[in-house]
């Protein structure tokens, strides 16, 4: 398909009649290529949809590039960071999500040093909300709830939720959209929408319906699966041992970890192992023999050859920047 349509630039520094707009192009100046608008525009379509993938040696001022009046939704693949208001702090790990609001006062936000930074924003300003969820009031957060009504201050949700397979996943589908140009505009707002009815809403718990608490209930699992293979990547637990700790049967567990996922456990466990071989190879503390020892590989023969099949380039190479890197990246 083609390649996304540019963002528009609300980043340019222009002047409107009685007021200076706000450009967060200074708060990425250090990142350079590392900040990448997707699609949208804040003050014309109502969302903006940007990428960032960058390592930074210093503490990073990420507050600069909230805009005014927006609810911004943060999608963290990777590295550390936090959101902070006068009353709550919303911590961002890997593969978390969560959501703030500015009125006019800045809030406080840094993202940690000598770490490597993959994440997503959606920022949504408050009349685009207001117009695409009327009539769900009783199902806002109460941070949106907030934003929607105008509220003058300035808010962080205090918490996080975890990515779910599928929900990773369309950060990918995100960055290379599977629909020619022409239809780009639609499918983006679309995708900002669902990304708003997944994120923003909190219905009461006695209206979940029965297949929504299944999938939930499955993407749990999944995540608790995950979560276990990353603390056992060295010596990772046998499926049924992982049926046995979540409680349910293992046949179960493969096929509904496969369904989320669209991949069984074993290849789950090979990207969550080179994914971590690539990290401890990047921080340059390690040789490529330790490395292969520490995420469960005996034979240095094949975990050389799954690393080169998986980056495109010998372990002893890496991060030397391939072909293949960049098209992942």
């Amino acid at each position: 398909m083609s390649t996304p349509q540019r963002a528009e630039r609300d980043d340019l520094p222009t002047k409107r009649l009685g007021e200076i707009a706000f450009s967060e192009a200074g708060a990425w100046r250090d990142v350079s290529a590392g900040w990448q608008p997707l699609f949208g525009s804040f003050r014309g379509a109502g969302f903006s949809i940007e990428w960032h993938d960058f390592f930074v040696k210093r503490e990073l001022d990420w507050a600069a590039s909230f805009h005014p009046a927006c609810l911004e939704l943060c999608l963290n693949l990777d590295g550390h960071g936090f959101v902070e208001s006068r009353s709550h702090r919303t911590e961002f790990t890997p593969n978390t999500a969560g959501f703030y609001y500015r009125k006019e006062e800045s809030l406080t936000a840094k993202r940690v040093a000598n770490q490597q930074h993959r994440f997503l924003t959606v920022e949504f300003s408050c009349p685009f909300l207001a117009k695409h969820l009327a009539g769900m009031e009783g199902m806002l957060h109460p941070l949106v709830g907030a934003a929607v009504k105008n509220c003058p201050r300035q808010i962080v949700s205090g918490t996080t939720v975890r990515l779910t397979a599928s929900q990773q996943q369309i950060i990918g589908t995100l960055r290379h959209p599977p629909v020619y140009a022409q239809a780009q505009p639609l499918w983006y707002q679309c995708k900002a929408l669902e990304l708003a009815v997944t994120f923003l809403l909190q219905p009461p718990p006695e209206q979940e319906l029965f297949c929504t608490r299944q999938q939930r209930l499955a993407q749990e699992r999944v995540e608790q699966v995950i979560f276990l293979l990353k603390q056992h990547l060295s010596e990772p637990p046998s499926l049924e041992e992982l049926g046995r700790k979540i409680g349910c049967s293992h046949f179960y567990l493969s096929r509904s970890f496969s369904t989320q996922t669209g991949k069984t456990i074993t290849q789950y466990l090979r990207q969550l192992r080179m994914d971590k071989a690539a990290e401890l190879l990047r921080s340059g503390e390690h040789n490529v023999t330790e490395v292969a020892l520490e995420v469960g590989y005996s034979s240095l023969s094949h975990f050389s050859a799954t690393f080169h099949e998986t980056f495109g380039c010998c372990a002893g190479l890496y991060p030397l920047k391939t072909q293949t890197q960049r098209q992942r990246s």
